[in-house]
């Protein structure tokens, strides 16, 4: 999986219950998708773990994870 700097020296840090595996499952196999207005991917997966889905963002590419988070504000899939 790729990072970048500002994920390896700051989210895991601010973060350290995060696993890696959790972030490369939301990459293959999201629950929802959407792109941002500066062009960063959001993928989210429900981590039983947590009881919450957590929100990985990506760079432009798709594959550089950025940022990580539970997020309390995502109820599910849009429909």
């Amino acid at each position: 999986m790729k990072t970048t700097r500002y994920f390896e020296e700051q989210v895991l840090r601010k973060r350290p219950y995060l696993r890696r595996e959790w972030c490369e499952r939301a990459l293959r196999e999201p629950a929802y998708r959407e792109i941002q207005p500066d062009g960063r991917i959001r993928h989210w997966i429900f981590v039983p773990e947590l009881g919450k889905y957590l929100r990985v963002v990506t760079l432009e590419d798709g594959e550089t994870v950025h940022n990580a988070f539970p997020d309390r504000n995502f109820k599910g899939v849009p429909r």
